[in-house]
Formats: C-alpha cells, structure tokens, sequence
C-alpha cells in the first residue's frame, strides 16, 4: 500500500519531466561563441571561459544527480538522500525527486517548479507525510533555487537569459535580478581570484520548517569544483540559512552526474 504513494510521487516526477524533455527536443542548440558572452559583465564572461561554456551548445535543458544528506533543524540526525533532478529552461521548470533514509525509514520525496508556483512533498515509508509546502513563499524560494541551479550547472543559459539582469558591485562580486512572471527574486554571486563562482547569497528565500516559516539569507558555497563532460561544475557544496545565533547547514550536495540537452527516452 505505501509503495502506491510513493509511485504516485515517481508517476508525477517523470510526467513532468518527460513533457519537457518533448518541448525542449525541438528548439535550436547552436553553438555558443564569445562574441555570444561580449554584453555580459567581464567577471560573468570569465567564469563562463572557466566553465566551458564556450563552444557548448545552448542548454535548453539539465539533468543533475546529487548524493548528500539533509536536515530540518541543527539538532535533527541527518538524512541521507540520493536525488534526481531536470530543469528546464524554455519555460521555468524545475522537478526534483529524491529518495532518502530518515532512521532507516525510506522516504521519497518530490520539489516541483513550474508556472512560478512549487510545492513540497515528503512522504516516510511512502505513506506519512512529513514534510507538505506550498504557497507564496515556497514560489519564492524556488524561484531563487531556480536562479542558483542556472548560475552554478547551467552556466551556459546566462548567455542569452533576458530575464536576469546584473550589476557590478566590486571586483569580485555581481548583483543578479531574475523575473520569472510575478517573481522578482536577486543574488550576489561571490567569485575568488581565480575566477571561480564560490558563493550565492539571496535574501529572497524563506526557510519553511512545519507551520513556522522565516525569511532567511540563504547561501550555498562551493567546497570543490570537478569535471563533468566538457564542463568544470560545482562537486560539493553545502546549502545554509542564517540562523540569528549561528550559520545552520541544511544540506550537504555532492555532484555525481551533469547532463545536458537531454532527449527524449534517452
């Protein structure tokens, strides 16, 4: 009985998912020069070069695969996760699914972004729901969520996005506003010396935790950079609110696929 609940969530997951892999199979994919980058801020232009963006064909669409563990509160045991995820670009989408251990009690869970709305699901042993968000703020959060996954493993959608606009703050930081229909969310993208993008700050997001919900500055630093395909993309990074006594770390990611312009069945 419980595995009909979380087959329902996998039946929801893969609709979406291949619905977009249908649209996206039929949109161009030509190849990105840099006199494609050349209106970008010179910071952006050089994380692109580093990135591999140059040559790679535009990204309609990205297929991710993490391993991490997460957690809701600093006091919580972690729960270790694996987890699934396409974004696609034509039309903000975002579907994530993911399945995880809590005390050793399977659970499988699915984000959904689309149409500038999200929810939240959660189910333990595919029947109890132990986490179900929705509304106004959940939209919000995702929408940053949605500008972070771009910045940092579709690098190569900011070439041509004409809902992100960008400012220069200093030598080594840039402002990024995107819209996406009635939301309106920013980031300051933080790079090193090298070039490197290392941190993504907002303070647009909301960290949701049963009925208390908070506006919190959210922040998910690179720990390690590694190679995938022809592309060099975040390998570890963590994902953190800040607390007002303490920096809480929600989430630990560690890469483990990247794919681009995924067709469909592939």
């Amino acid at each position: 009985f419980s595995g009909i609940f979380a087959q329902n969530l996998r039946r929801t997951y893969r609709t979406v998912f291949q619905e977009g892999l249908e649209r996206t199979a039929q949109l161009p994919k030509d190849t990105i020069t840099k006199e494609d980058m050349a209106h970008l801020p010179e910071l952006l232009q050089n994380y692109l070069e580093l990135s591999g963006v140059t040559g790679q064909e535009r990204v309609n669409n990205v297929r991710i695969v993490f391993h991490g563990r997460m957690r809701s509160n600093p006091d919580d045991e972690w729960m270790h996760f694996k987890s699934e995820q396409y974004n696609f670009f034509d039309s903000a989408t975002r579907a994530f699914y993911i399945k995880a251990k809590k005390k050793g009690i399977p659970a499988n869970g699915l984000h959904l972004y689309r149409n500038g709305k999200a929810f939240m699901t959660i189910k333990l042993a595919g029947l109890l729901k132990i986490i179900d968000v929705d509304g106004l703020e959940m939209d919000q959060s995702e929408t940053v969520t949605f500008l972070n996954d771009i910045c940092f493993f579709a690098p190569a959608v900011l070439v041509n996005h004409d809902s992100i606009s960008w400012r220069v703050l200093d030598s080594n930081r840039l402002e990024a506003t995107y819209n996406n229909g009635s939301q309106t969310v920013g980031a300051t993208l933080i790079f090193d010396e090298a070039g490197w993008l290392i941190n993504f700050i907002s303070h647009d997001r909301f960290e949701i935790v049963g009925t208390e919900v908070n506006q919190r500055t959210w922040f998910t630093p690179v720990e390690m950079y590694g190679t995938f395909g022809d592309n060099t993309l975040p390998r570890q990074a963590g994902a953190y609110y800040q607390h007002p006594d303490q920096d809480f770390c929600y989430g630990e990611f560690t890469t483990v696929e990247v794919d681009y312009n995924i067709a469909p069945d592939e």
